[in-house]
């Protein structure tokens, strides 16, 4: 399982005109699930997420977490973060779980961030999405589980 992680001002997912998520303050979370991943995995790799220090303090320093600020979290499902594009020229993605259960990996991961008092809101599940968002820093970081 990965995941990119980006602190953001604030961010959006989009299917065609209609905003179907936004978030203000928080972490856009593009999750990939991985063959053989299982809930383990994706309660570990959520304890990671909500617990990792990227929001600053007074003094400029990373040791605030998403949970210490109060911050919401928008998951996007995104398979692509699996491929493999290490011969020729087009993304192979046989990494990636088989959509039915990705599906329910991903609503165990973004469940874990809600029952653990974090406002995790989702885009749609297999959809073409568009993901607005306001990079706060920058900070991106990937994790892998």
């Amino acid at each position: 399982m990965i995941a990119v992680i980006q602190r953001v001002a604030e961010a959006k997912v989009c299917t065609g005109v209609q905003i179907v998520s936004s978030i203000g303050t928080g972490l856009l979370i593009l999750l990939g699930v991985k063959k053989g991943d299982d809930e383990i995995r994706a309660k570990r790799l959520a304890e990671r997420c909500m617990n990792l220090r990227v929001f600053e303090d007074d003094h400029g320093k990373f040791n605030y977490s998403i949970k210490d600020v109060s911050g919401e979290a928008l998951v996007v499902s995104q398979f692509t973060l699996l491929a493999d594009v290490s011969r020729g020229r087009r993304p192979s993605f046989t990494e990636a779980e088989e959509p039915r259960l990705a599906e329910r990996l991903y609503e165990v991961f973004t469940g874990i961030l809600n029952d653990s008092g974090v406002v995790a809101k989702t885009g749609v599940f297999g959809e073409r999405m568009s993901v607005t968002l306001v990079n706060d820093g920058p900070v991106t970081i990937i994790l892998e589980e």
